[in-house]
């Protein structure tokens, strides 16, 4: 093409999003206008995808981690022909629009993952890289390289403060994630102003130690230069980062190289001077060349080509390899195993029972059986949380097939990382720490439960009962805090069936994450007057003791003691109904009969029991018995007689009441 109608193609991204920017008075223009030639570079000369269908399964990935500068994703998806109107554009930021202040997984076509919080897009991309590198490890053969997808990102030096960049940025080496391709928007501003306020150090140094491929660009409008780091970086088995230097707000005369560009519209003014300097029409606004819309707009026909001729080499695998190509498209398409069910085990009645954690490895392991595709690991805590699947290699970097990952210590990364697998499809993951450190991974669980990722959570020691570790490795508030989530679906089994039937509810989840909260200690494992319960319903009656008059209702490891309680009131005489509670929000999700045949109003007098913040209970109980302090290190059976969760403080709780 043309030099001329390049530079007019670049420029149109550059103005679309100030254009945009403008109109809504909000938002960040400096880093389309900066990085419009970097974006122009992968979508036209590399990235293979079809506006025509966005999930298209055997398409490239493309990031915009920056998430700010959301205007010239919405401006690319626009030109190149997706669902994304010149009106929608308009409308950026508004109510009811599909162009929101950032980018948002579900509301705009083309829009891979939700890249609010800066950080997420990059380690989502190395989830994505892990889940493209498994498929294509146990999918492909010679001569068929159905799953080849990159992953490529433009990130900014704001995610690459973010710790959660550091973790995802650390494992992706140690991996050898040859399918990341990130460009680095190196422009050296921030919104306080320069970078060597707060970030001095060597970027480049820093990602060669974490084992990637460091790549620079000294002119960040040099798309021959781009181009051909692109290429480099295609033919490297490492992953990749691209240095390029840029200017933030590019072409604004008084803002461009300042934080006066990156925040705020750029106002009339300082537009209209923009327009000029780089030989752009004032007016109409959002204008497109003609030529240029017919240039981008070939993307419709050439992404048709890519997917038709994706199809048939998929076709002609599936011909040579009918098995492997069956089991592909199963997962591809999200589909189960008629008989996947099957594989749930059952647990015997037992008064010394196991630990939840125990019961999950043995479901994990049953369920692997049926599902390849469940596949996952911990945070350095795998004999801990009992996530490992027996007989499985690992996933490492000369192994990409393996089913145990080993994510470090880095919990935060982990799960932005199991989002980024989830959303990629073809695998169902899972990733494990102790519920404590829940708190390090909020962000991503919070954006899992906004965006309909359907990640696996587990975390297990979810009690005091952890005992001797102590108040730091003790959750409280986690519990209540997980609770508060949106879409977020909280399950904390009471024992061994409980577990497995949690386990099946997360699995079958495909709208939203799912958190499993397991314990440390040994459960007994209990009858049921319904036998198996009803666990996708969100509490249950367990048994009832006489005709109720009281209701004793937990969750976990509380609900043996309160049918240890129940049993004593029950030879005092009293009518005691034991409800098993694992989750709020599947109870909450039940029709007025059900909740009320749990729960009768015309049975007052109730009594929660849970080892952490009783916050929340009230809406289904008059009375809590709750821990609203730190924990302490001892034993688990002394700091549950300390703490009042005793049949004895139990049966004199309810008696009270």
């Amino acid at each position: 093409m043309s030099s001329d109608l390049q530079s007019r193609a670049i420029n149109t991204l550059r103005f679309l999003s100030a254009d945009g920017v403008q109109k809504a008075n909000s938002g960040h223009p400096g880093l389309p206008m900066g990085a419009a030639a970097m974006a122009y570079t992968i979508w036209t000369r590399h990235l293979r995808h079809n506006p025509r269908n966005p999930k298209w399964a055997g398409r490239d990935r493309f990031i915009l981690s920056g998430g700010h500068g959301s205007m010239l994703l919405y401006s690319l998806l626009h030109v190149t022909g997706y669902d994304v109107s010149l009106d929608d554009l308009k409308n950026f930021r508004q109510w009811g629009s599909i162009t929101p202040g950032h980018p948002e997984y579900g509301v705009t076509p083309g829009v891979e993952v939700t890249t609010g919080p800066l950080g997420q897009g990059f380690a989502n991309g190395v989830g994505m890289a892990i889940a493209a590198s498994h498929l294509a490890a146990t999918f492909n053969q010679r001569g068929y390289e159905i799953m080849d997808s990159f992953i490529y990102a433009i990130v900014t030096d704001g995610d690459l403060m973010e710790g959660v960049t550091s973790e995802a940025a650390s494992l992706a080496g140690h991996l050898s994630l040859g399918r990341l391709i990130y460009l680095y928007d190196d422009n050296h501003i921030s919104i306080d102003g320069s970078t060597d306020l707060a970030f001095t150090e060597d970027r480049a140094a820093r990602f060669r130690s974490y084992g990637w491929q460091v790549l620079r660009v000294e002119d960040g409008n040099d798309v021959e230069a781009i181009d051909k780091a692109i290429q480099e970086a295609k033919a490297e088995p490492r992953p990749s980062i691209i240095m390029c230097r840029t200017t933030i707000g590019f072409g604004a005369p008084n803002k461009q190289g300042t934080s006066k560009a990156h925040g705020e519209p750029l106002g009339e003014e300082e537009l209209n001077a923009a327009k000029d300097n780089l030989g752009w029409t004032k007016e109409p606004r959002f204008f497109i060349p003609e030529d240029v819309l017919e240039f981008y707009r070939k993307a419709v026909e050439h992404g048709r080509e890519l997917e038709f001729d994706w199809k048939m080499r998929f076709d002609a695998y599936t011909r040579i390899y009918p098995a492997l190509g069956a089991e592909l498209q199963r997962r591809l398409n999200g589909e189960f195993p008629a008989d996947w069910v099957s594989a749930l085990p059952t647990f015997p009645v037992d008064a010394k029972g196991m630990a939840t954690r125990a019961a999950s490895g043995k479901v994990i392991n049953a369920l692997a059986a049926k599902l390849p595709e469940l596949i996952g690991g911990s945070a350095d805590l795998a004999p801990s949380n009992n996530t490992k699947i027996d007989g499985k290699p690992d996933f490492q970097k000369d192994s990409y097939q393996g089913s145990n990952f080993h994510f470090g210590v880095r919990e935060h990364g982990m799960g932005a990382a199991l989002n980024g697998m989830a959303v990629f499809g073809g695998v169902i993951p899972y990733g494990a720490t102790f519920l404590v450190f829940a708190d390090y991974m909020r962000p991503t669980i919070r954006l899992a439960a906004l965006s309909h990722y359907p990640s696996i959570f587990i975390f297990t020691h979810d009690s005091v009962g952890l005992g001797e570790d102590g108040p730091t490795h003790q959750p409280i508030e986690q519990l209540t805090s997980l609770r508060m989530i949106p879409n977020l679906v909280v399950l904390r089994p009471a024992d061994a069936n409980e577990t497995a039937q949690a386990w099946k509810i997360a699995i079958e989840r495909r709208n939203g994450p799912t958190v499993l909260a397991l314990t440390r200690q040994n459960l007994p494992t209990f009858e049921r007057s319904n036998g198996g319960g009803c666990v996708e319903n969100g509490a249950y009656v367990v048994k009832d003791f006489g005709k109720p008059e009281i209701i004793l209702m937990a969750s976990g490891s509380e609900v043996g003691l309160v049918l240890e309680s129940a049993q004593k009131l029950a030879d005092e005489g009293k009518g005691v109904r034991v409800v098993s509670f694992p989750s709020w929000e599947l109870f909450e999700k039940q029709n007025e009969a059900y909740r009320e045949s749990v729960l009768p109003k015309n049975i007052q007098k109730r009594l929660a029991v849970e080892a952490g913040a009783g916050i929340g209970w009230e809406r289904y109980a008059k009375s809590v018995i709750s821990i609203e302090h730190y924990g302490a290190s001892a034993p688990a059976k002394i700091i549950f007689e300390k703490f009042g969760f005793t049949v004895e403080n139990v049966v004199a709780k309810a008696n009270e009441l």
